[in-house]
């Protein structure tokens, strides 16, 4: 999701920064992003010199502390664990960037904010993967975000062609609930026999024109942060988000979807 985040605002003409400690994953994001502004070429959405030059917009640092002071907005896309969240938002706040959002599925907004000593400045971003792809971004409005920052959010989030809708601070928001049950229950479907990974996507493909299936689309999420997010939601909502046993046990085995390169489906490794 951060480097999805990062490439619309690059491609946008935003100077972009991503905190990726790990060298590997910082050449693989950066490679990504340069075979993603090459598509983009090729299907007319960017001129070839756009392309040629995006890869450069987007800078890597190592950590938080090394961001530059004063940044306008600054999206913290880190697995849902919420230790893991409030330690990174403290460290974004130090750098006093204009916005701090969170691009949490499930977490609540409030209890992120806590971590905060200016929790006006923060609400939840939650984009859409693939974020170069889905048009959407989902505002979620802390109980203490205040409207001016509500507002720019909005306005940086349009400003990358994205639509938004802005919701209050409930389990699971809007998005995530509709999302989740409808994948969860794609994997009930896999689990009980009733059809094959690639029939049950084609289902949703073609008859309900989503663009991409459930199960492909849960891979390419994480199948780690699926079990997270419904592991959260079943408490706070009920055993309509309980994870399904198949789900459990992928996650055991490290069929983590796409980056693990097994998941409901086989994804091939990033190229070199």
């Amino acid at each position: 999701m951060g480097v999805g985040i990062a490439y619309v605002y690059a491609a946008a003409g935003w100077t972009t920064w991503v905190v990726e400690p790990d060298e590997a994953r910082a050449h693989a994001m950066l490679l990504t992003i340069a075979q993603t502004a090459a598509s983009g070429a090729r299907r007319g959405k960017l001129t070839e010199v756009q392309a040629a030059q995006l890869p450069n917009a987007v800078q890597r640092v190592a950590s938080v502390a090394e961001l530059p002071m004063g940044l306008d907005l600054v999206v913290e896309t880190v697995p849902e664990r919420l230790a893991l969240k409030q330690q990174v938002l403290t460290g974004i706040e130090q750098r006093s960037p204009r916005v701090i959002a969170s691009n949490t599925s499930a977490l609540s907004i409030d209890v992120l904010a806590g971590s905060l000593e200016d929790p006006g400045l923060f609400l939840g971003m939650h984009f859409f993967n693939p974020v170069w792809s889905l048009p959407m971004v989902e505002l979620v409005r802390g109980r203490l975000t205040r409207p001016d920052i509500l507002a720019l959010a909005r306005g940086f989030a349009e400003a990358t062609g994205k639509v938004t809708i802005t919701v209050r601070d409930v389990p699971g928001f809007a998005t995530s609930r509709l999302d989740l049950i409808a994948s969860l229950e794609a994997m009930r479907m896999l689990q009980d026999g009733v059809a094959s990974a690639d029939d049950i996507d084609r289902a949703m493909v073609v008859a309900y024109r989503h663009p991409v299936g459930p199960l492909r689309l849960s891979d390419m999420v994480g199948l780690d942060v699926r079990l997270d997010i419904a592991r959260h939601l079943s408490v706070a909502l009920g055993e309509r988000y309980a994870p399904p046993r198949l789900l459990e046990d992928m996650v055991a085995r490290g069929e983590l979807g796409q980056k693990s390169g097994k998941g409901f489906f086989e994804w091939p490794p990033a190229a070199a």
